[in-house]
């Protein structure tokens, strides 16, 4: 024992795989949330929370516990991590472990030490006997987060109110007001086939494809950096894979590529697409552009000013506002009318990596963090 109940149900968190299964197909005893959810659900009943499941996708639901506050409620203050992970490069990340002040293992600080950052600081107020006069505090389990956010899309989608949600992420304690949107798209050539021996005869599609790669660096890259947002610098283009081809001898007939476009508030994946289509156009390139994703995935910009951001400012000890360059469930539940904050102990320097792990000290100073702004809500 640790003789610290966050690192304890940390270490708990951990050795209970949740990896999505959209990263790992065939083991099923390694995928999926449920195996956190159920013990979470008894964990947080036995601290006095009322608690609830509801389906997302089949055998995978986000989870609801909540402290019913004094009086009539007449706000509500919802803590969002999420249960999923992404895949591991070895099982050995499986087992949690402590090395010096550091707790190692898949969803150390992406995102489990959040899930009990939160949960700790909201049982030391359910065990005591606190609760806000008029706040009803939530912790909201989210699936899916990792892939397609299906948990928060299907929050937002329920028409599900809350006056502040602080989505769990590795933010070194820094209470984040805006992160970039990310935008995945398909980008296609298509070309002639023919024999090697006589090229003359087909239609390139993968000289054409360079000709789509060399428009997206040069002029247009440099207009990405220009105009950067205050708090999230500059636009953003990455060629992360290519296609095309069946052998040496053969022209071949199809090019793909997959592009990573992180956005700043303003942007969405249809003025992306409107202006990768003029930019081809005005350069003479043939090329089709599909989505990779069902949902959106749209900057977030919070108000700063709203009065339960500037207290989780003031509790954390912060006097301006942090943006960062990944997308996350936030942006997600803001567009569904919460507005929303990312906060959580740990670096995300540290997350999806072969050697996952968070402070103790960070975990623990993020709990008490928490606890101390759930104890001001009216």
């Amino acid at each position: 024992m640790t003789m610290q109940p966050v690192v304890d149900l940390l270490l708990d968190l951990i050795a209970l795989p949740s990896i999505n299964p959209a990263f790992l197909k065939g083991r099923p005893q390694l995928t999926g949330e449920k195996r956190v959810s159920d013990f979470l659900l008894s964990w947080c009943e036995k601290a006095r929370m009322d608690v609830e499941t509801k389906p997302v996708m089949p055998g995978r639901h986000n989870l609801f516990a909540s402290i019913a506050p004094l009086k009539k409620s007449t706000g509500r203050v919802v803590l969002a991590p999420h249960l999923d992970t992404v895949n591991i490069p070895n099982d050995s990340l499986l087992t949690p472990r402590m090395d010096m002040d550091r707790v190692h293992g898949r969803g150390a600080c992406d995102t489990k030490g959040s899930v009990a950052a939160m949960l700790t600081a909201m049982a030391r107020l359910s065990r005591a006997g606190v609760r806000p006069e008029h706040t009803e505090i939530v912790f909201l389990g989210l699936v899916d987060e990792e892939s397609g956010q299906e948990g928060s899309r299907a929050i937002a989608a329920s028409g599900w109110k809350a006056d502040l949600a602080i989505v769990g992420e590795p933010t070194r304690l820094k209470v984040v007001t805006a992160h970039k949107g990310d935008v995945w798209l398909h980008i296609d050539t298509k070309g002639k086939a023919a024999h090697g021996s006589r090229p003359e005869l087909g239609h390139n599609a993968i000289e054409e494809m360079a000709k789509v790669v060399a428009a997206l660096g040069g002029p247009y890259a440099s207009r990405l950096r220009s105009s950067p947002h205050p708090l999230l610098g500059r636009r953003t283009i990455n060629v992360g894979t290519i296609q095309g081809g069946h052998q040496p001898n053969i022209v071949p007939d199809r090019c793909r590529i997959s592009i990573d476009r992180r956005t700043l508030p303003g942007e969405d994946e249809k003025s992306v697409a409107r202006e990768l289509r003029a930019l081809f156009k005005s350069r003479g390139i043939r090329a089709s552009l599909s989505n990779m994703r069902g949902g959106a995935c749209v900057a977030l910009e919070t108000d700063v000013t709203l009065p339960l951001v500037r207290g989780l400012m003031k509790t954390a000890g912060q006097r301006l506002p942090v943006g960062v360059d990944y997308f996350c469930d936030a942006a997600v539940l803001s567009a569904g009318g919460i507005p929303s904050v990312v906060f959580g102990p740990g670096d995300i320097a540290q997350a999806h990596t072969a050697n996952e792990w968070i402070e103790v000290e960070s975990l623990c100073k993020g709990t008490d963090l928490l606890e101390a702004f759930l104890r001001g809500l009216p």
